[in-house]
């Protein structure tokens, strides 16, 4: 199973869109959307493709009992965990279980996370953590717009961070999680 991972948009739907038609090329069967802001995800209903979104810690959907914070996945066989947040927050509602809880919890082996802006891919105790970056037009921590391209086939995970308006990979990783 072929998707796109999005994240903070910051309201910045042109580039939004744009990582949209790109991914669609791309023949992603679902797009992920990991908040800030939850709102703009509703531009993704204009496309044939199945959505997945979850709020970011500033956005008051954050603090909604019915809508969840954190979701786990299967994607082919391969459990996933869709967060903004990497870390603890202030804004985590009371008695939210820790990353690290959920990670143990539910035998997760790709996180997929916002908030920092920065485009990453990195392996962390046989955990695959992939970070598609920003939708915005200039971040001042210097890194251009990106989204990510995660494939789950036969137990192995390829991922790519592609950058938005060149379309060049800036990282890609091939990843075969432990059973």
């Amino acid at each position: 199973m072929r998707i796109g991972v999005v994240s903070d948009s910051h309201k910045n739907l042109d580039n939004l869109k744009s990582a949209v038609h790109k991914l669609i090329k791309e023949k992603v069967q679902a797009i992920i959307h990991l908040g800030d802001d939850y709102d703009d995800a509703k531009v993704l209903e204009e496309f044939e493709v199945e959505v997945v979104k979850i709020p970011g810690v500033f956005s008051t959907y954050y603090q909604d009992p019915q809508i969840p914070n954190r979701l786990v996945k299967d994607f082919d066989g391969v459990k996933t965990l869709i967060t903004h947040a990497p870390t603890p927050h202030k804004n985590d509602p009371p008695g939210e279980l820790s990353l690290e809880k959920i990670i143990d919890r539910e035998r997760i082996k790709v996180v997929l996370y916002g908030h920092t802006h920065i485009p990453q891919i990195k392996e962390k105790t046989e955990v695959l953590w992939v970070n598609p970056g920003h939708l915005q037009k200039e971040d001042k921590k210097g890194f251009p717009p990106s989204f990510a391209v995660v494939d789950f086939d036969k137990g192995k995970v390829t991922t790519r961070i592609v950058d938005l308006q060149q379309g060049k990979d800036l990282m890609n990783y091939q990843f075969s999680p432990a059973s």
